[in-house]
């Protein structure tokens, strides 16, 4: 994948002011600490790690220019890019009688999105700069979905998607609704590409002929049609084959480092002047994409983790002095492991990489699960496995196809460490471990991650005009470079290298961490 892996340039990251509530700042049960100086010295550690790897563009507010400068700026790097911006001569194309003389301007007809419509990244008005969360500018918008003008004629389109990365819920339900909905607009070539971008250059991999009576119920099953890998030629190769088989239009299914891959391709694409559009669909059950609220496959992870920590916490309450370990999904975040653990009520520690913990020691978190066997007799870890990443294993430098680093297995480190540990006291505790990732991955998408990516690709595709509903996707539109999501619960297109600059993570200081660890009643571990 490194081939597919250009330097992103990380954009402008401006952190909110941190001003926490009192509440924010107890600690519970047993463990409460009154020492508010020891709280401010961890509230600052954990402050510090959320800010990590994030790279702070410098302001000078002395400068009287400085917010229309910011503006500026922020315009340039959040407009979407279109074909017209490398082919001067491209024209919006009519696909109907009515408009053989070219579409109506916006003035004359009322049914298109204006390009300047915008969803704004944060809804909230703070009237006061200390209030918790507050921006400390404007933070900016994001461009609306909806009915445009298009520059594909629908029969002279191939339309190629392809699914890299891991498996995901829902990717069998985005692959069925795109081509049902290009078949709607009229779209006689849709293929697959199979196995990522690996089928780009394997010539014992033919690209798969698409239709509605193909993909009609690959919704009822998990994984993914076209199947998936990681890692795949270079970005040269990558085109030149979309060249040869004449596709000039791309769905890639995938998260930040397809993306990567998927922009990579994009730009090739505008060097050689190519008439393509390039438009990626967010793909992670990790839900680690920035700036979006939710990608599909997380809901479904978290329904599905609930089984797995219900049957830890069967086990242990079933055992005398029982310890359930279940080690959840989470490369780069915390994001499955947190939302499960508050989901359940069943959790009573979650270990999360964004917040600090020690594992040994007076206040570690196997000292906590002592008092927590001798106080109600059993108890129930949920981990996220980037903690693989951290100090606690030993480090290797061994990495995927993708380019990932191959992380240890935290949980099984953390079973093994509580197993030394109760013997080593000499405390009886039976301790059990569960890891679901592979059931969770390949299950089918539930109800609400279904129905999200369904709607994904109904908003990339609905133009309206009159009297009729014509469904038309974003790159019919002309643009490319793009992925769509959903901010603030309003489906808009953001450019690829603004989601993928790093991994979105848990905010430590965030209301869903504090319920959290309300719901758990951990203390903090260092």
């Amino acid at each position: 994948m490194d081939a597919l892996s250009p330097t992103i340039k990380s954009g402008l990251v401006l952190p909110p002011r941190t001003a926490r509530s009192d509440h924010a700042l107890l600690s519970f049960g047993s463990y409460k600490n009154p020492n508010h100086s020891k709280r401010t010295r961890i509230r600052k550690r954990i402050e510090v790690k959320a800010q990590e790897g994030k790279k702070q563009a410098s302001i000078d507010f002395s400068d009287p220019d400085w917010k229309s400068k910011y503006q500026n700026d922020f315009e340039a790097r959040f407009r979407i890019p279109h074909l017209t911006d490398v082919l001067h001569d491209a024209v919006s194309t009519p696909v109907s009688s009515d408009f053989a003389e070219g579409y109506p301007s916006d003035e004359e007809w009322h049914g298109y999105i204006n390009n300047n419509d915008r969803v704004l990244l944060k809804v909230i008005h703070y009237s006061s700069p200390t209030s918790a969360g507050a921006e400390c500018i404007d933070p900016g918008w994001f461009t609306v979905l909806g009915p445009r003008k298009i520059y594909f004629k629908p029969e002279d389109v191939k339309a190629a998607i392809v699914t890299c990365g891991g498996l995901c819920p829902g990717l069998n339900d985005v692959i069925r609704q795109i081509v049902i909905t290009l078949e709607i607009y009229g779209v006689k070539k849709i293929v697959g590409i199979p196995f990522g971008y690996r089928g780009f250059s394997d010539s014992n991999l033919a690209e798969m002929p698409l239709s509605r009576k193909v993909v009609q119920n690959i919704h009822l099953s998990g994984g993914s049609l076209l199947g998936v890998s990681r890692g795949g030629p270079t970005v040269s190769d990558i085109v030149d084959s979309m060249e040869e088989r004449g596709i000039n239009m791309l769905f890639v299914l995938g998260g930040n480092g397809t993306h990567a891959g998927a922009n990579a391709i994009h730009e090739e694409c505008r060097k050689r002047r190519l008439k393509v559009a390039v438009v990626g669909v967010p793909k992670t059950i990790d839900n680690d994409i920035l700036l979006m609220d939710k990608t599909f496959g997380f809901d479904t992870a978290v329904e599905e983790a609930q089984r797995a920590i219900n049957s830890a916490y069967i086990e242990a309450h079933s055992a005398y002095h029982g310890i359930g370990i279940v080690k959840l999904m989470g490369r780069s975040s915390g994001f499955i492991a947190m939302q499960a653990s508050l989901a359940s009520g069943q959790i009573d520690i979650c270990l999360i990489p964004e917040v600090p913990f020690n594992l040994h020691g007076p206040h570690g978190v196997l000292n906590h699960l002592k008092y927590l066997l001798e106080r109600k007799g059993s108890a129930v870890v949920c981990v996220a496995e980037e903690l693989g990443r951290l100090d606690l294993l030993e480090k290797t430098n061994a990495t995927d196809a993708s380019g990932n680093t191959v992380l240890g297995d935290i949980g099984v480190y953390i079973q093994q460490e509580t197993k030394k540990f109760f013997k080593g006291t000499g405390f009886p505790a039976d301790v059990k471990y569960i890891d679901p990732t592979y059931m969770i991955r390949a299950c089918r998408a539930n109800a609400s991650d279904g129905f999200s990516a369904l709607f994904l690709v109904k908003m990339l595709y609905l133009l309206i005009y009159t009297h009729m509903f014509w469904q038309v996707h974003g790159a019919f539109a002309g643009y490319s470079g793009i992925t769509v999501g959903i901010c603030n619960t309003h489906y808009v297109y953001f450019p690829i290298p603004e989601v993928i600059a790093q991994p979105k993570v848990v905010d430590p200081n965030s209301r869903m961490w504090h319920r959290c660890l309300t719901s758990t009643g951990q203390p903090d571990f260092i």
